[in-house]
Formats: C-alpha cells, structure tokens, sequence
C-alpha cells in the first residue's frame, strides 16, 4: 500500500512536471512563432519590367539565358525581307552570385554595346512584428560602346566609349495582384555625342504589373530624363506589355517605343516618341531560360552516392 502511495504521487509531480515544461515550451514557439518574419512573395516574378530592371533578383547558382530582340519600320525602304525592317538583338548572362546579389553581362547587334552590370537586394517587403514597407535594390551598371566614338572632332579612347548607370530600384507589392515601383537614376557618359550635350543625367523611372492569372501579367513601364540630350530631340522610354510564366521560361511581350536595351542609351537617347507612326512603335520580345545549377549539382551528388 506504501509503495502504492509513492507511486501515485511520484506520477502526480512528473505530471506537473510535464505540464509546467510543455507550457514552457509552447510559450517559446508562441513567441518565435509572433516574431517570425512575414516576408511578402516577390513583387515582379522578373528581373525586369518590361526593358528595365526590376528589383528582383535571381537565387544563388542560378543561371539565366536572357534574349531580347526589338522590331521596328522605318518610313525608307525596306532594309530587310523578313516581317520587320529593322531588328535589333541582345543576348546576356545573368546569374545568381547569392540570394541578395546578381550579375550579368551581355552584347547588342544595333548600338554594338557591351554591358555588365551588379545588382544587389538591401531590403525586402515584409509584415511580422518589423514591418518594412518596400523592396529596395541597388543597381549598377556599365556598358562599352564598340560602335565608336559619335563626335569625329574628338580622338578616340577607351574611357571616352564608357558609360555607366546607377539606380536605386524601390518597388512595392500593394496586393496580391498589383506591384509598383520607382528609380531613381543617375547616367554618366564618358564622352557628350557632341559638346553641347551633358555628361550627366538624371531620371524618374516608373513601373506598374497587375496580375491577370495564375502566371501572366499587363506591365507597363516609363523614364522621365530630367536634363535630356539638347542636340537632337528625345522622348521619355514607354512599354506596355504582357509577361507569361512557363516554369523555367519567362516570355515578355511589349509595345515600345525604345529601341535600344541597355540602361544608358534607352534612357536617354529614344528619339522617337510613342505612336503608331513608322518608326515610332516597336515591337519587343524578351525571353529568359532559368537554369538551377544547385539543384542540377544536388541531383548528380545524389545520382553518384547512389552508385
């Protein structure tokens, strides 16, 4: 009967015991749970908008295959048989150095550019209880004119063919449908296209996607260049488009007024303005292929350990 006794009550204090520590313990993961961070899912799904960045960027070990081509006709005669006169094409690497950083490099068949850029994530949206309303990513870009130097009175040099692009790329997802963004940009050209022009420029870029369906999207995109170009006339860059998903393939469809790809030009030297009028409206199409090197990499260890 004794033992009996110290039995129950040994049962007795283990289950205060248990019940104090499991009270603990769901106090603790109460409390992580209610500082957990709430990050909000990405805002854009690309890296770009329609011709400009977004302020997304790629995870680390992935690989994007990005093409761009512009179509567009011109009031002279036709220059090629194909559906369009002109065609101007960009092929580039973009790749994921980590979760925050990317990089890429690139070249284009019209303006003869080669441009490199790095982009970096410094903050992300997110609820919880530390709220930050906006993504914000830093863009620096730079590009090689391979072309020549536009103004013949002056000797040619390497650094008088640079041109380089700063940005800070501030978005917001409002709702689960629609995102924004804004950036502020900076554009040093080495070498004016004449002497009259500037060598710095500062821009506003807008830029807006709403969510149709499961994976397409209406984005639209605009730059406004606040001390343009003065020897010739130039016009603010417009996009309307649609983007599609397909897995691994991103597809973006646009109307344009841009003819050109890379930051330093389409900002500040589209001369024509945005209608239906030859060569004022082009037609755009870019076309990115995501390869995951970190999955492609676990895959082949796992296919190895398995011999």
């Amino acid at each position: 009967m004794r033992t009996k006794n110290i039995f129950t009550v040994c049962l007795l204090l283990l289950g205060v015991v248990l019940n104090s520590n499991s009270q603990d313990l769901l106090e603790i993961l109460d409390n992580e749970q209610k500082s957990e961070i709430g990050y909000v899912p990405a805002t854009f799904k690309m890296t770009r908008i329609a011709f400009g960045h977004s302020t997304e960027t790629r995870s680390k070990g992935v690989l994007e295959v990005f093409a761009a081509n512009r179509f567009w006709n011109t009031p002279e005669p036709r220059s090629q048989s194909f559906a369009a006169d002109k065609l101007s094409t960009r092929i580039a690497l973009e790749y994921g150095i980590s979760d925050r950083l990317s990089m890429g490099i690139g070249g284009t068949t019209f303006d003869g550019l080669f441009d490199g850029y790095l982009k970096y994530s410094l903050f992300n949206q997110q609820g919880g209880d530390d709220p930050f309303p906006f993504n914000i990513t830093l863009f620096q870009g730079g590009s090689y004119n391979s072309s020549g130097i536009p103004n013949p009175a002056i000797n040619d040099d390497f650094n008088d063919r640079l041109s380089f692009t700063s940005q800070i790329l501030i978005s917001r997802r409002v709702s689960s449908n629609f995102s924004v963004q804004v950036a502020p940009t900076y554009v040093h050209k080495s070498l004016g296209l004449t002497t009259e022009d500037p060598n710095n420029f500062f821009a506003m870029g807008f830029g807006a996607r709403y969510k149709l369906g499961l994976h397409v999207a209406v984005v639209s995109e605009y730059y406004a260049t606040f001390n343009p170009i003065e020897s010739f006339n130039t016009y603010g860059p417009f996009a309307l488009g649609v983007n599609w998903e397909l897995s691994d393939v991103q597809l973006q469809f646009m109307l344009t007024n841009a003819v050109n790809m890379v930051e330093d030009t389409f900002i500040t030297q589209t001369r024509n303005n945005f209608n239906f009028k030859n060569p004022n409206l082009n037609f755009g199409f870019n076309a990115t292929y995501v390869i995951h090197f970190n999955n492609a990499l676990r895959n082949t260890k796992k296919r190895t350990d398995s011999k």
